[in-house]
């Protein structure tokens, strides 16, 4: 089961936006909502976990591209993909300026929308923007760091934080000791599977609430896994 990306439609068009929303839907990896003014898509990403936007540019209350620049400047680091029906060159640059990641002319085609959102869900889990849940902490691999729901911080080291970074990219599956060992470490003859077991143990003193009876980093028969 791959780990749900939380979706936010913004557009005045209510039956756009339910449809695409309900579409979105109907994937197991997306949670989808809708917001039906720039000003509401605003404040649902300020107060809540938002891991993509689809922005329409002609809003009834501001300009899609000016939204995006609030968000921007308010810390939002999500992708963003703007929905416009004008298919100008100029059009396109200053929504990209304006710090949207794509950019989809109407009408489109539901597959082409879909294929765009997860080519840049790709793309963002890769960067050093991108942010994940992990149980009750908020994981911001860029600055090696879990932050709790109280906002404590804990610091991971590089070594930690690739490997919570490759088992969350795992979903819930699980991932063989062998190939944990030569994502983060590279096939290095001088690593061995106690240099794991040594970072997992400690990884556990620090998220685990209880290290002895672990519910968020699990081994099973092989691995590792996730519960996030």
């Amino acid at each position: 089961m791959t780990n749900t990306h939380r979706l936010l439609v913004c557009d005045d068009d209510d039956a756009l936006r339910e449809t695409l929303t309900e579409e979105l839907d109907l994937y197991e990896e997306f949670a989808a909502s809708g917001a039906a003014n720039a000003q509401a898509a605003i404040d649902l990403v300020a107060q809540d976990r938002t891991d993509l936007l689809v922005m329409d540019v002609g809003l009834p209350d501001m300009d899609g591209r000016e939204a995006v620049r609030v968000m921007r400047r308010e810390g939002f680091r999500g992708p963003i993909i703007m929905l416009t029906a004008q298919d100008s060159e100029a059009d396109t640059v200053e929504g990209l300026e304006a710090g949207a990641n794509d950019y989809v002319t109407k009408p489109f085609k539901f597959a082409v929308l879909l294929a765009r959102i997860r080519a840049q869900l790709r793309q963002h889990q890769a960067s050093e923007d991108a942010i994940f849940r992990i149980g009750p902490y908020t994981f911001r691999p860029g600055a090696k760091l879990l932050v709790g729901e109280r906002g404590s911080k804990l610091k991971l080291t590089e070594k930690e934080t690739a490997i919570l970074r490759y088992l969350y990219r795992a979903g819930r599956e699980v991932v063989g000791r062998d190939t944990l060992l030569a994502e983060v470490w590279g096939y290095n003859a001088h690593v061995t599977t106690h240099t794991l077991e040594t970072h997992i143990y400690r990884l556990r003193q620090k998220i685990e609430p209880n290290p002895a009876a672990a519910a968020i980093l699990i081994t099973e028969a092989g691995g590792y896994k996730l519960l996030p």
